[in-house]
């Protein structure tokens, strides 16, 4: 294992009623998170080839994590995202070196197939920043009743030196959704898009 975690927490979100409505099946998020030591905390470095490759392995474990936490098969999850926050003595693009070029693939897998971008957010912050995750369809950017959120944070964390990094897999969209768009039985999933 590449990534030195201090802490890793899972938990589930399970909406049953909005707005005095039966939400049928309940809308269940899973969010998981990892808080890591970041080996670059407090100096410049060219190559961030290790944050890379700790994004790598993060997306599976963190992804697993989720589909287990929502009981699922993997096929089974709707849609996902991923977060991170930086500790003061890092820099917005270790953020980018764990998120954007390695940690997709993984997440992919656990959650199977994964055709549409993975939505992503970063920022810096201290110990007990907030930060929402972006969600959408895992399989078609265009299905606008997937188009959501999840906050993440961690009251200890991230200290300096550490990174936090979330994702969120869903097993289905916002409760009550009623503004259009593609629907799920009409998702082709071979693009992205529709």
């Amino acid at each position: 294992m590449t990534a030195k975690i201090r802490k890793l927490i899972v938990q589930v979100d399970e909406t049953r009623i909005e707005m005095g409505q039966a939400v049928e099946p309940p809308v269940r998020k899973a969010l998981a998170m990892a808080v890591i030591e970041n080996p670059y905390a407090g100096r410049y470095a060219e190559s961030l080839d290790e944050l890379v490759a700790i994004g790598e392995e993060l997306g599976g474990l963190l992804g697993s994590k989720c589909v287990q936490a929502l009981g699922i098969a993997p096929g089974q999850a709707e849609s996902y995202g991923k977060a991170a926050i930086v500790g003061e003595a890092g820099e917005l693009e270790h953020a980018a070196a764990i998120l954007h070029p390695k940690l997709g693939a993984p997440l992919r897998a656990a959650v199977e197939k994964g055709a549409a971008l993975v939505p992503s957010s970063k920022k810096r912050g201290g110990l007990g920043t907030a930060i929402d995750v972006p969600l959408g369809h895992k399989d078609a950017a265009y299905v606008r009743s997937h188009f959501d959120a999840m906050e993440a944070r961690v009251t200890d964390a991230p200290r300096a030196n550490e990174i936090v990094v979330a994702v969120v897999v869903t097993a289905g969209g916002r409760p009550l959704p009623r503004i259009g768009g593609l629907k799920t039985s009409e998702i082709q999933g071979t693009d992205g898009l529709r």
